[in-house]
């Protein structure tokens, strides 16, 4: 009979979520998914375990035991240079040492059978650690060791576990554990030895069935990049980027309300032994990873993962997964899940908000990691070995950090990296530190510099903002229970997409008033007359036409229709609003952009004429069944229609802006039948009409 307490090895369909005291986090995990989640359709790639009791067995075999405890007694982590000396010396004691031979016996079976069972000589796997005490809420440790990716060959197997055990030693975990409260031998290590997905032939990356900076759970998020996942979080690349709404998702309907490409400018791929980066073409750059019914594919397996976690443990789990699509075979697969930690233990019933109180220069851009504010002097980095330079409460500015940056980013009042993005290292590190950070701003590091004084703001939504000088700004606390409730429903007014989700929990009964102004303005930034006319324009020759079709060309990077980029970037602003509410009413206007405005968008001077008063002129519904712009108000027809059907996100009230005469509404409400968007179509479609005329009170029953 297996005694399982003292065995070596172990195979995934031998161990479970309970088994984390024998083999980590990650591999009780894996276990749990191979023996349970595999049966249901979901790819996980098989693999063993080479345990805890395995890893304490080698260091009394090896009688190195009491060498590392000394070398550890009294240590200092915030000492770098202290914590450099005694982190190598401990691992190159676990280096020079001879694995037991039982182990390497053990070892290598496991490999000739995995092998065999993927019909493969030397089959490639990915060697990962697994830590004891990984994964518990407040302490991921998820990074802290190392992982070994395509490694074939006993010897070189045989050589990676003994580097992963020396890894539970690296400086960062060792510091890590300190400040978690973990003693030097209270965590121990169990290695995964997992058949790899050849995703150095396609693409792969990380899913969290929440959103990272919100916590709001109504969505999954996808993270994407060509070949093996460890550049996304190095942060070497920003990658694509899908939210997924999960309520429609279990309706069976397509919906990805968000879709944003990525700088996928290279990667990583196998070499004769190990790995290395390479470039990725211009074309692949330019495209998404993945395909839609691939990124629905995975988020549905998300949510299978999620609800089996949630029932296994007896509360709503978010979960954290890594995924990869073999080149070979195009299967996609889930390598790795873990619990959601930083959002999992926060308070639902305390809104912090973070108020700039003074305006300052706009130094660099990135993306917002979390919603807070920060102040401090700049320290530009641009070397793991020069972390020592670094003093506590300075913005930390570098291109990317991996583990080896631990001990000084917590120290760092704030993150600035020039690459990655919202799943990087430093993008995970920095949420669970609690710390704002801006990830992907390209040029920190050379538009910043040291003992420059800056404020950090990632309190507007999707972009960071680093501003030059210290400015003020407050914190103000919202304790939602307190808050009474009213016989009026209190709705919220919605400008920005991006300011939805971080405000999901306020005790609203949904949206008041969304507008598309800002989605047009700031994300689609093209007249919409210009995108359907992009065929036409394209064949004009003359230089300011070339120019503006360039422009638009980088804009609508894979549309080969243009008008199609202008209906999906409304639909997933608008989705993205009306998603964070659901199922209260949102209420979303037609545009009302005045001639004035409409001309400031690209290619806007071509169809807007030259008016007196803009404010009582040519705008809200007398453009809509306008010949000049019928076919543009056609596109927010689609986008709505898109968000309600395809989305379901059923919540959505359009309403009409600016409506002079009823004669008017009987116009509009006939053209937006004909775009397919009317109560005939969809029985349950409310449409509003903004009260904002004399005539509008004056003729309320004929308007209604």
């Amino acid at each position: 009979m297996l005694d399982r307490e003292k065995s070596l090895v172990l195979w995934f369909d031998q161990v479970g979520i309970v088994d984390v005291p024998l083999v980590g986090g990650k591999n009780a995990s894996l276990g749990e998914m191979y023996s349970n989640l595999n049966p249901m359709g979901i790819n996980i790639p098989n693999g063993f375990c080479i345990t805890a009791y395995a890893y304490r067995h080698f260091l009394e075999k090896a009688g190195i035991k009491e060498k590392i405890q000394q070398l550890l007694k009294g240590l200092d982590t915030g000492n770098l240079r202290e914590l450099e000396r005694v982190g190598e010396a401990v691992r190159d004691t676990i280096l020079r040492a001879k694995l037991p031979e039982d182990l390497n016996k053990e070892i290598i079976k496991g490999y000739i059978n995995l092998s065999l069972a993927y019909n493969e000589k030397n089959v490639d796997v990915a060697v990962r650690s697994s830590a004891t005490a990984e994964d518990l809420p407040g302490a991921s440790f998820a990074g802290e060791q190392e992982t070994y990716l395509n490694i074939s060959g006993n010897e070189d197997l045989l050589f990676s576990v003994k580097k992963c055990f020396a890894s539970l030693f690296t400086n960062r975990a060792i510091s890590y554990r300190q400040d978690k409260g973990f003693a030097g031998f209270d965590a121990a290590l169990s290695v995964t030895v997992q058949k790899m997905a050849r995703s150095d032939m396609a693409c792969s990356g990380v899913m969290f069935t929440l959103d990272t900076e919100t916590g709001f759970e109504d969505v999954v998020v996808i993270n994407g990049s060509y070949g093996l996942g460890e550049m996304i979080v190095q942060g070497a690349v920003t990658p694509d980027e899908f939210t997924i709404f999960k309520p429609g998702l279990k309706r069976g309907l397509p919906a990805l309300i968000g879709k944003d490409l990525g700088k996928k400018d290279q990667k990583m791929i196998y070499a004769a032994h190990g790995i290395k980066k390479v470039p990725v073409s211009k074309s692949d750059q330019e495209k998404f990873c993945l395909t839609d019914q691939e990124v629905l594919t995975l988020a549905e397996w998300g949510v299978k993962i999620e609800e089996y976690f949630s029932k296994k443990v007896g509360h709503f789990q978010p979960m954290d997964m890594e995924w990869a699509k073999d080149g070979k075979t195009n299967k996609l697969f889930i390598v790795q899940a873990r619990p959601e930690t930083i959002h999992a233990g926060k308070k639902k019933d305390v809104y912090v908000e973070y108020k700039l109180l003074e305006q300052g220069k706009k130094l660099v851009a990135g993306t917002a990691i979390g919603t807070k504010l920060a102040t401090g002097p700049v320290r530009v980095i641009r070397d793991v070995k020069n972390i020592h330079q670094f003093q506590k409460g300075e913005v930390l500015v570098t291109e990317i950090t991996d583990p080896d940056w631990e001990p000084i980013m917590k120290i760092a009042s704030a993150i600035v990296t020039d690459k990655g993005g919202r799943t990087s290292h430093a993008a995970i590190v920095s949420r669970e530190l609690g710390i704002p950070a801006i990830v992907g701003t390209e040029n920190a590091t050379a538009k910043l510099h040291d003992k420059q004084m800056v404020t950090i703001d990632c309190s507007g939504g999707k972009e960071g903002v680093v501003y030059e000088g210290k400015l003020k700004f407050e914190v103000i606390e919202h304790e939602l229970s307190a808050i009474p409730e009213t016989r009026t429903h209190v709705m919220v007014n919605v400008g920005s997409p991006d300011e939805a989700f971080k405000n999901h929990f306020l005790p609203v009964k949904g949206v008041g008033l969304g507008r598309l102004e800002f989605i047009i303005a700031s994300h689609i930034q093209v007249h919409p007359n210009a995108l359907i006319d992009y065929p036409k324009l394209k064949k004009d020759k003359t230089r300011e036409i070339q120019t503006l079709c360039r422009k638009i060309e980088e804009l609508t990077k894979g549309y080969e229709n243009k008008a199609d980029y202008y209906v999906s970037e409304l639909a997933e602003g608008v989705g993205k609003i009306a998603a964070a509410f659901w199922p209260n009413p949102v209420i979303i206007r037609f545009s009302d952009f005045k001639t004035n405005e409409y001309e400031t968008l690209l290619g806007g001077s071509l169809y807007e004429p030259l008016e007196n008063n803009p404010m009582i002129g040519w705008r809200g519904t007398s453009r809509y069944y306008d010949p000049k712009f019928k076919a543009a108000f056609g596109l927010e027809c689609k986008a709505l229609l898109k968000a309600r059907g395809e989305f379901g996100l059923t919540n959505i009230i359009p309403m009409l802006p600016f409506c002079r005469t009823v004669e008017e509404a009987k116009n509009v409400l006939g053209v937006m039948h004909e775009f397919g968007l009317s109560r005939e179509d969809d029985p349950g479609l409310k449409i509003y009409m903004m009260c904002e005329i004399p005539s509008n009170v004056i003729l309320a029953d004929q308007f209604l």
